[in-house]
């Protein structure tokens, strides 16, 4: 009777090495072209500066260095190769590397993010649908979009495209309190296209009410009735003196 051939699981490539025994750290070799520091034994400095917690901050020999860290279970990661001597620090490069993606995702949210409007014109439109765009137009930077305005030649139109660059102008010259102009026109295919980007809002000036004072009266304004009147308490002060 045929034995059956046992399947173990997939079987470890040539030189890998020894696999590591249960709460090991996995072996520090292995391929590292694509880390974005060098580390441990891939490092080649005579001596490094070595910097990190619990570890007694200056100059070391490159194995004494090496070393420590293997004392602390941690890796030895270089992380300015330009200094004289390298520095390096004593961390955990896993650990290292998940704050600084988390690190670079938190920057990109905080980045705004531009939003661009477009606004199609015809190479002769009229003045009844320019005004009706501009209007779009003055809100869209009021919000603090970007527009992008552009002229369409369909078919022989294409021969009226120095109209179409007027009207661009034109579109910009009267948007210029609301936004400059980023990119004046240019033909591209059947298009000419203009960018406007948004004017920096100046800063709103503090109001009285914000700041709980009290408008002042001018002296030469009329007084009510109720504020000429005297208090009937004073009038009787007045009477017994």
């Amino acid at each position: 009777m045929e034995k059956k051939p046992q399947f173990g699981g997939p079987r470890r490539p040539m030189g890998a090495g020894p696999r590591p025994r249960p709460g090991q750290r996995p072996a520090r070799g292995g391929d590292r072209r694509n880390e974005p520091y060098i580390v441990n034994e891939h490092i080649r400095a005579r001596e490094v500066r070595l910097v990190g917690d619990n570890v007694e901050q200056g100059i070391y020999p490159l194995q004494q260095a090496q070393r420590i860290a293997e004392q602390q279970e941690l890796d030895l990661v270089m992380i300015s190769p330009t200094a004289e001597p390298p520095v390096c620090r004593v961390i955990d490069y896993q650990k290292f590397l998940y704050q600084q993606k988390k690190r670079q995702k938190e920057q990109k949210a905080k980045a705004a993010k531009v939003v661009v409007k477009e606004i199609r014109f015809g190479p002769q439109t009229d003045d009844h649908d320019y005004n009706f765009k501009l209007k779009h137009a003055q809100g869209f930077l009021k919000e603090g979009s970007k527009v992008k305005a552009y002229v369409f030649f369909r078919g022989r139109s294409i021969l009226f495209k120095e109209q179409g660059e007027v009207l661009l102008l034109r579109f910009a010259n009267d948007l210029e309190e609301y936004g400059k102009v980023e990119q004046m026109p240019v033909l591209e295919g059947k298009r000419m296209i203009i960018m406007i980007s948004p004017l920096k809002a100046p800063a709103k000036p503090k109001e009285d009410k914000a700041r709980g004072d009290k408008p002042k009266r001018d002296d030469n304004q009329e007084r009510t009735p109720a504020e000429t009147e005297t208090p009937s308490g004073a009038e009787a002060e007045t009477g017994n003196e």
